[in-house]
């Protein structure tokens, strides 16, 4: 049996995809995205970035920001048989972030973030408890 196989491309959400609107990932879930980058030695985590469709797969977007076998994950993944072989030719046409920090900064900012549309209930709410009243 073969280790897990990255989507053929990134999922539309993906968050090394360049334009996904930043409002999309939790700062808990970017956070982790830095610990990827760096020399091999560097590199603060070995376990594979699994995509956040949960079916299985490998995230396409983290193996196709850079060269696959430049991430400690992935050669730890093949050696022990948790990734097919393939992953380590994997690359993608789909515009990424070059590096997890990129991703994650972009994923982060907070000027991006949607904002719930008021309603006419808000805006009386609203006057009601700036002139002082409960």
């Amino acid at each position: 049996m073969h280790g897990a196989l990255p989507r053929k491309t990134p999922c539309a959400p993906c968050p090394y995809r360049r334009g996904v609107p930043s409002s999309v990932w939790d700062e808990s879930e970017c956070a982790k995205l830095p610990a990827y980058d760096g020399d091999i030695p560097e590199q603060a985590s070995d376990r594979v970035f699994s995509c956040h469709q949960q079916d299985g797969s490998v995230c396409a977007g983290w193996l196709g920001h850079r060269d696959p076998l430049d991430l400690l994950a992935v050669r730890i993944g093949i050696t022990y048989g948790r990734l097919d072989p393939s992953c380590a030719e994997y690359s993608t046409t789909v515009p990424l972030w070059p590096s997890g920090a990129d991703a994650a900064r972009h994923g982060s900012r907070s000027d991006q973030r949607p904002r719930r549309p008021r309603t006419r209930d808000d805006r009386k709410t609203r006057e009601v408890t700036m002139a002082g009243q409960p």
